[in-house]
């Protein structure tokens, strides 16, 4: 394995967007784990994949399973604590590109409902008025089209405001429009629309941690 500090000689099962000597950013397929599930066939992921290649790759956050996209680590653990802090202080932009079910009659809205772990039925997570931690997504229509089948569907771009686990999916089953290929909160017909969850984190931006100068990440949208 070569130097350690340029991305192209990182292994195959890594698609690289950023290496320097504070952080690493990957394009995370569909499909693969952010980091080790429970159980002997489940400890392939992106975590242990960088940390091959990259011994001091640290996780700062994560993207569920089937979603794509853009995911960043921290190198050592004093930039795992300032990355941390920076997502935790919703000082990091992210955006998302998701397909979802339906046309909304609005072209941009927010979605404000607070979220609870329903954990008879973990990892899924409800809508609770009362218990719910507040969770807040903002939401704008890039396209409408319809399907082969006459099914109508709408291309959205999307920002969590706050960081949830499943906040987007929840919330846009919430109002309707739940995102196509969900195996977790899409009906069956929704659900049956796409090979694979369409929901891809697109755009990541923030001040670098080390320096200060603006650090904007992006990988296209595979669907």
């Amino acid at each position: 394995m070569g130097s350690a500090e340029h991305p192209d000689v990182a292994p195959d099962c890594l698609r690289v967007l950023h290496v320097d000597p504070h952080l690493l950013a990957f394009d995370k397929p569909s499909g693969l784990l952010s980091v080790p599930g429970r159980g002997p066939d489940r400890q392939d992921c992106l975590a242990t994949r960088a940390a091959a290649a990259w011994p001091d790759a640290r996780i700062v956050h994560r993207l569920d399973m089937a979603t794509s996209g853009v995911i960043v680590m921290a190198r050592g653990e004093a930039m795992q604590r300032a990355l941390s802090i920076a997502f935790a202080d919703r000082e990091i932009d992210k955006r998302y590109v998701a397909v979802v079910a339906g046309w909304p009659t609005a072209d941009a809205g927010e979605i404000d409902l607070p979220l609870l772990t329903d954990w008879p039925n973990r990892p899924r997570q409800m809508v609770d008025a009362i218990a719910g931690k507040p969770s807040l997504t903002r939401w704008r229509v890039l396209s409408r089209d319809t399907a082969g089948d006459g099914s109508r569907r709408t291309r959205l771009a999307l920002t969590p405001v706050t960081g949830r686990s499943h906040q987007l999916r929840v919330h846009l089953q919430a109002i309707g429009h739940p995102i196509l290929g969900d195996a977790l909160y899409a009906d069956d017909d929704a659900r049956a629309a796409a090979p694979r969850l369409l929901l891809h984190a697109e755009t990541l931006a923030m001040s670098h941690p080390a320096h200060g100068a603006g650090l904007t990440l992006t990988c296209p949208v595979p669907f």
